[in-house]
Order: structure tokens, then C-alpha cells, then sequence
């Protein structure tokens, strides 16, 4: 009875192993083909940092002709320039992002290409959605930003910032004539008010007390001048 039961589960195991190994393969064939992304100094806030991506290719009768990249928030077109990539293959700058392309690289042969980026955001992680074009026009659309998507964006982790590390290039809060008026120190409580004493009574260079002592003075000259002709018409009665 051993003789035939030890084969028996021999061949059990053997099943059951080439089933579990036959499930690990399918599950993993659709997320084989992707972008990847990779930097030996990928690091928050690091400056002219060299970043090299591989499109792999998912087709056995076309080449891979463009990949066309969004920039993540952080990087700007203007801050990123082309390090190198398949022979004959240009960069162009974008409105928000750049685009490698050139002549089709054999059918099933990845695109391996790298940039240099000025400075990395103040981020934990930075995405690039890629588009990946082909020969015969097949586009594959690397832009989900979930890792268990079907088509994810390559997507580069960063370290944390040095402490001693700073944004290159802040952006500005204001313009320069408002920066100028905001650092101008404003009068001291005490200039306020009597700027405002002087404005409010300014009328032909006299201030208002001036006027009040001046309209006493009509007043009691007129007094004066009404109890002298009083008196002199008295004395002649």
C-alpha cells in the first residue's frame, strides 16, 4: 500500500505546484510590461539630478517611436534637459512636459532614455505619466496614479530634503513694486493722526482753530464798534 501512496501524493504535489505556478505566471504577464523609473539621487529638493526611464515594449511586430511625458507638479518644461536616449531620437519641450521620439526602435526592444532635472520638488514621490507610442500608431497609456492599476505611471520615490536644502527657484508672492510698498514702514500712530488733523482743517493754509479766534475777534470788534456809535449819538441828543 506505501508503494502505491507515496506516488499518488508525489504526483498530488507536482499538480498542485505546477497549478500554483501557473497561476503566479498568469496574474503576472498583464503587469510585466510597463515604464520604469530610476535615480541614484532621488531626493527631495536635490538639483541637477540625472533620472533615467525604460519604456518596455509590448509589441512582437512594432517599435516603440514616441514617449510622450507629463510633468509632475514641481517641474517645469524649462527645468528639464535631455541626457540621452536611442540613436536619432530627439527631445522636445511641451507646454507641460517634453517628448522623446524618433526613428522605430526594433519590434519587442525597450526605449531606455534619461533626462536632468534641475531641482526635485519638496515631495515624497514624483509621477510621470507617460504616453508610449508605437509604429503602427498603438498607443499605451502609462498614466495611473494607482499602483494596482493595469496601466500605472512610473512613479520615482524620494528621500527626504537635506536640512540644509532650499527650493532653487521660490516662486514669487508678489511683484516687486507691491515687495517695495509691503517693506516701507507706515507712520507711527501718533504722525497718522496729526496728518489727518491737518488734512481734515487745511482750507487756505489757516487751521480751524485759527478761523474760530479770527471770527471772536470780528465778533467783539463789531461789539466795540456798535457801543462807540452808541455812545456818540447819546452825547449829541
Amino acid at each position: 500500500m506505501s508503494r502505491i501512496t507515496l506516488p499518488r501524493r508525489a504526483r498530488r504535489l507536482t499538480i498542485a505546484a505546477a497549478a500554483s505556478a501557473a497561476v503566479v505566471l498568469l496574474t503576472a504577464a498583464p503587469a510585466a510590461a510597463h515604464v520604469e523609473v530610476e535615480s541614484e539621487r532621488a531626493q527631495a529638493l536635490a538639483e541637477d539630478v540625472t533620472i533615467a526611464f525604460e519604456a518596455e515594449s509590448e509589441s512582437d511586430s512594432a517599435g516603440i517611436t514616441e514617449l510622450r511625458v507629463v510633468l509632475p507638479d514641481g517641474i517645469k518644461p524649462a527645468d528639464v534637459a535631455y541626457d540621452k536616449g536611442p540613436e536619432g531620437w530627439k527631445f522636445t519641450a511641451n507646454d507641460d512636459g517634453y517628448t522623446v521620439k524618433g526613428p522605430a526602435l526594433k519590434a519587442g526592444e525597450n526605449a531606455e532614455y534619461s533626462i536632468t532635472v534641475q531641482q526635485l520638488p519638496d515631495a515624497k514621490e514624483v509621477a510621470f505619466k507617460t504616453l508610449q507610442t508605437y509604429s503602427d500608431k498603438r498607443t499605451d497609456r502609462w498614466i495611473e496614479l494607482d499602483d494596482s492599476g493595469e496601466n500605472p505611471a512610473p512613479v520615482l520615490k524620494l528621500r527626504a530634503a537635506a536640512s540644509d536644502a532650499k527650493p532653487a527657484d521660490p516662486s514669487p508672492s508678489a511683484s516687486p513694486t507691491s515687495a517695495a510698498e509691503d517693506t516701507t514702514p507706515s507712520p507711527a500712530a501718533g504722525e497718522k493722526k496729526e496728518a489727518a488733523e491737518e488734512e481734515s482743517s487745511d482750507d487756505g493754509g489757516l487751521s480751524a482753530g485759527a478761523w474760530v479766534g479770527i471770527g471772536a475777534a470780528v465778533v467783539v470788534l463789531l461789539g466795540a464798534v456798535g457801543y462807540v456809535l452808541r455812545r456818540r449819538a447819546g452825547a449829541q441828543d
